[in-house]
């Protein structure tokens, strides 16, 4: 509840301070007194726009401070998601600079506007005259419908099941936009694929291809020059080995005679044995080396087939063929598993519909039974305000599947018991609305957390008995929720816990608005001003009298 609001330096407002009770509050006064320049202040601590041009005192700054009383189960998840201390008192502080800068601080913690707006959805809920343009919101109407249902677990475990289900439907569109897609190029993809596999190039393939066509294309020079290296190291008539052979052994008779022969021996025994086997060698890769024709067509054929790919693909090794090969793989076998992984969320999106719609027809099921009572106490409270020939009709009409279930509700009223009900935002008159809205929250604030209810000329178009029967609604509101109400309506105002009567005073030259509480004969006075006028006669006063005992 909100216990204190105190504004300074705002419009006419220089220095203001209210202290509110916990149940009707009503604040009344002469037209251009102030009231709603008091409402605008409370506004802005609940996050609404400032406007700089509202300062009483150019060169000052404006504060609006409000003092709540909370429970903290009832805002601990917000505290916590913006990492703010959460105590039992609340204070909610604006603050607006000459310069037009504005600020919002919840316990002397700097916060955003989007914050501070959210935060007072907790605390308040305000109604002013245009707010009735609600009425014919479709999700207001069925917001109305889930209060008096008063099942927020299984709606929320719904809505959760929902969230999957459309990520699953997106998932399922995409899947199918990327088969589209993938499909226009599958034929062609496929196509480059199969040519690479009939290719079946192994690594390094095609490089190795060109070193053996090398090698054969020279074989018959590479033989000559092998042969001729073999003949003179072992066939000629003077073998070179056979020459090393004898000079070796030459050195070897004369070792004993000088330190240095036998290494020199040892030496050349080792050239000897390394040209011996150079010899073998020589003579094994003559062997190897055969020209051959076959061959050579052979390798020349696979070797153009290798480049024309290269050419075709825009490479230059068989590595980046190969590489092009199993990203072509990739995309051909990707686009034939998608019918599989299409089929899979088929039928995820199949089994979530079915639980969907068994958990809608629960949610359908829950707000139908609310119907009829919801009807009948908004069409008894409609008598009592002053409209006995009107009614409410609540349709309910399943639809396709959304985020609430399946239902789409819709709010007809009937002004004059024709029969002919029609949508309310298009037949019913702006104090119906008004009146109407009245009915509908007295029965909703009973089923939600919002302690404090905010009124702004509730009872415009209204007079009589049916200014009285709104007094009595809002005074049995008050019984579990703060009420704060601005009236012009006496019958309203005896109805108070505290009555507040806002004036304008002139002093030094300035025109101020301040705000008083009535004692009990203050108010008696007051009533019987707004029942005759300013100098209320005896009439007046006792029937002033009779609306406040």
């Amino acid at each position: 509840m909100l216990q204190r609001l105190i504004i300074k330096n705002y419009a006419i407002i220089e220095n203001l301070e209210v202290d509110f009770t916990g149940n009707l509050n009503v604040i009344t006064g002469e037209t251009g007194a102030g009231k709603s320049i008091v409402l605008g202040a409370l506004s802005l601590i609940l996050g609404e726009r400032a406007d700089p041009t509202v300062l009483f005192d150019k060169t000052g700054k404006c504060i609006i401070e409000g003092l709540f009383k909370v429970k903290k189960a009832q805002v601990a998840a917000f505290f916590q998601e913006h990492e703010l201390d959460l105590e039992d008192q609340l204070i909610i502080r604006r603050e607006i600079s000459a310069a037009g800068k504005s600020r919002a601080f919840v316990n002397d913690t700097p916060v955003n506007i989007s914050q501070l707006s959210e935060l007072s959805s907790y605390l308040v809920d305000l109604h002013q005259q245009f707010d009735t343009l609600e009425l014919a919101n479709a999700d207001f109407q069925r917001n109305v419908i889930d209060a008096l249902v008063n099942k927020p677990a299984e709606l929320q475990q719904y809505q959760q099941v929902y969230t999957q289900y459309v990520q699953v439907q997106k998932k399922y569109r995409q899947l199918v936009d990327s088969r589209d897609n993938a499909n226009k190029e599958l034929d062609y993809n496929k196509f480059l694929l199969d040519e690479l596999l009939e290719a079946n190039f192994s690594p390094n393939e095609i490089e190795g291809l060109d070193h053996e066509l090398q090698l054969l294309t020279n074989a018959e020079e590479i033989k000559n020059t092998l042969n001729r290296v073999y003949f003179q190291l072992k066939e000629d008539e003077q073998p070179i080995l056979q020459q090393l052979k004898q000079l070796q052994s030459s050195l070897q008779s004369i070792a004993a005679f000088h330190k240095d022969m036998p290494a020199l021996s040892e030496r050349l025994l080792s050239t000897y044995l390394e040209l011996q086997d150079i010899a073998g060698d020589v003579e094994r890769i003559s062997d190897q080396v055969q020209y051959d024709g076959e061959r050579i067509e052979t390798v020349n054929e696979r070797m153009a087939l290798g480049y024309r790919l290269f050419k075709k693909h825009g490479v230059k090794s068989t590595e980046e063929l190969l590489a092009i090969q199993a990203e072509l793989t990739v995309k051909v076998e990707s686009v034939l598993n998608l019918d599989e992984q299409l089929a899979t969320l088929e039928r995820e999106q199949s089994q979530l519909h079915e639980v969907l719609l068994k958990a809608a027809a629960q949610i359908t099921a829950a707000r139908q039974v609310q119907v009829a009572p919801f009807e009948k106490r908004v069409n008894t409270l409609l008598a009592q305000v002053g409209m006995p020939n009107a009614r409410l009709k609540v349709e309910i009409i399943s639809g396709e599947l959304n985020s609430y279930g399946q239902d789409h509700i819709d709010f007809l009223f009937d002004a004059n018991k024709s029969n002919q009900f029609a949508p309310v935002g298009k037949v019913a008159s702006g104090g119906e609305l008004s009146r109407l809205m009245l009915c509908i929250k007295s029965l909703v604030a009973k089923s939600v957390a919002l302690p404090t209810l905010i009124f702004d000329e509730i009872d415009t178009g209204i007079s009589g008995e049916a200014a009285k029967q709104v007094g009595v609604i809002l005074k049995d509101l008050a019984k579990a929720h703060q009420i704060i109400c601005i009236t012009h309506q006496p019958q309203i105002a005896g109805k108070a816990d505290a009555h507040y009567f806002v004036y304008k005073d002139a002093r030094a030259g300035k025109v101020t608005t301040n705000v008083r509480l009535l004692s009990q004969e203050e108010r008696i006075d007051k009533i019987a001003q707004m029942l005759s006028g300013e100098k209320p006669t005896a009439a007046a006063l006792e029937n002033a009298r009779e609306m406040v005992r």
